[in-house]
Formats: structure tokens, sequence, C-alpha cells
């Protein structure tokens, strides 16, 4: 019988930018290890005013450079069900790692943790705590924004094969 996948959720404010960043990141690091069986990874945002949306053009331009293809996310907001989907959340900044645990329920299944500090990083990636929203700023802080994500997937991915005692 097939082991169940981990679960990987990335979220953010809007779920334009930076979780499906993430999403996507996670997903080449995965597949370039051949573990795609081995996971289910999504992206959702905390607020609810981009919901159907595609990326921001800005990170789908980003993410094409390093031949990354974000064309087929579509924003979500994250639901209670989530904390019982998956097993890790991960947020990109302290607002939104804040807001998930308002809404953690009580019984949930996740675990809740800050992107670029985990697993037991204090200065986060290269220096960040947290990933920083580019929304409002120009095409380099979405490169920064790719860059930090992936050095964390790598990061990430790494405890969770050896947590997990994954084949590769």
């Amino acid at each position: 019988m097939a082991a169940e996948p981990i679960k990987v959720l990335m979220v953010c404010l809007g779920n334009i930018c930076r979780s499906p960043t993430a999403e996507i990141v996670f997903r080449n690091e995965v597949a370039k290890r051949k573990l795609e069986h081995l996971f289910d990874i999504d992206s959702a945002g905390t607020g609810t005013w981009h919901i159907g949306e595609k990326p921001d053009g800005r990170a789908r331009a980003a993410a094409a450079k390093r031949e990354m293809d974000m064309e087929s996310l579509q924003a979500r907001t994250v639901s209670a069900d989530d904390f019982h989907h998956f097993d890790y959340i991960f947020a990109m900044d302290a607002q939104n790692h804040s807001d998930l645990k308002d809404l953690e329920p009580d019984n949930a299944k996740a675990s809740t943790e800050l992107f670029l500090t985990w697993p037991n990083k204090e200065q986060g990636q290269d220096g960040y705590a947290e990933v920083p929203d580019p929304f409002y700023s120009g095409e380099s802080e979405f490169e920064l924004v790719l860059d930090l994500v992936e050095a964390a997937s790598k990061d990430i991915l790494d405890h969770l094969i050896d947590t997990h005692k994954l084949a590769l």
C-alpha cells in the first residue's frame, strides 16, 4: 500500500505573489529529486481579494525566467479544512502566521510554521525571517523572493526527507 503523501500548503496574504511562488518552487525542488508521488503541494491566501485570479504577472515572469510555470495556479483562501488536510502550513510572514494561528482549530492536524525560519533557523534565509511582499515593489523584489524561497525550499525538503525517512 502506498504511503499517504506529505501535504504542504504555502500561505501569504492574497495568494498571488509569495505563496504561489513558494508552491511552484517547492514543487520544482520536489520534482528535481523525483519525489512528486510523495507530496501534495498547494498555496492559499488569508485574504479574499484575489480569489480565482492567476498569480501576479511579475511573479509569473520571474518564475518563467527560471523555467518554472505558474500559469495553471489560481488564488484561493485558506479554509478550516486546510488545517485538517495538510501536514504543514507555511506562512510567508509573521502577520500571516499570526492570522493562521487565529484561524487554526483546536484539533488541527497541520503544523503551522513560518517558512523562512523553519526548521530551527533563527536568522531565517540570508538574514530574512520573512519573505518580503513584492506586490508594491519592482522586478528585483520578485527575484529576491525567488532566491529566498528556492534556498528555503531546499532546506525544508531536506528536513522533510530526513523526518519522514523518504527514500530517494
